[in-house]
């Protein structure tokens, strides 16, 4: 298990039942980068794999 599981593992059981839209979740990643800018990077990159997750990727 990596370490950042953990956080992933409370977020399921805190707020697993929950139905949210990506319209949410996108400014809460807003909220988090203007608190965290030293996370901008990560957070770009992260949104950007979950925009394009069902994109077929080319070796």
């Amino acid at each position: 298990m990596y370490f950042t599981d953990r956080g992933i593992e409370e977020l399921e059981s805190r707020r697993g039942e929950e139905d949210v839209s990506l319209a949410w979740v996108a400014e809460q990643l807003r909220t988090f980068v203007d608190l965290n800018p030293e996370f901008e990077t990560p957070i770009e990159r992260f949104a950007t794999w979950l925009a394009r997750a069902d994109d077929d990727f080319e070796d």
